[in-house]
C-alpha cells in the first residue's frame, strides 16, 4: 500500500483525523497542541496520526493536501486546515458549525 493510499484510508475511514508532531496526549510542537487543546475543549473524538514518526507519512501528508505545514485537520474526508485557519475558526464558531454540520457528536462538558 503506497503512503497516499494509507492517508486515503484514515482520512476516509475516520471522522476526524488529526496529522499532528507528537500525539493527544503528548503534542511535540506549539501549533500541534493548540489544535489538540481545540478539539479537546469541544469534546470531539479524533484521531491524532504522529508524523514525526514515519518520515514517508510527514512528507506524504503534504502532497496528499498540497499543504506545506503540520498539523493538518481533516473532517469527514475534507481538509479543513491548519493551526491558525483551526484557532480563527474555533474563535468565530464555524468550527463548532462545521462539526454541527457533518453530524459530528460532541460530548458534554465536565462538570466540576
Amino acid at each position: 500500500m503506497s503512503i497516499d493510499q494509507v492517508i486515503d484510508s484514515e482520512v476516509k475511514g475516520n471522522d476526524i483525523v488529526l496529522f499532528m508532531k507528537g500525539t493527544p496526549q503528548f503534542p511535540m510542537c506549539g501549533f500541534s497542541g493548540q489544535v489538540v487543546q481545540i478539539l479537546d475543549n469541544l469534546g470531539v473524538a479524533y484521531k491524532g496520526l504522529n508524523v514525526l514518526e514515519d518520515d514517508q507519512l510527514r512528507q506524504g501528508i503534504k502532497t496528499y493536501s498540497n499543504w506545506p505545514t503540520i498539523p493538518q485537520l481533516y473532517v469527514k474526508g475534507e481538509f479543513v486546515g491548519g493551526c491558525d485557519i483551526i484557532r480563527e475558526m474555533f474563535q468565530s464558531g464555524e468550527l463548532q458549525s462545521l462539526f454541527t454540520d457533518k453530524g459530528i457528536a460532541r460530548k458534554a462538558p465536565a462538570t466540576a
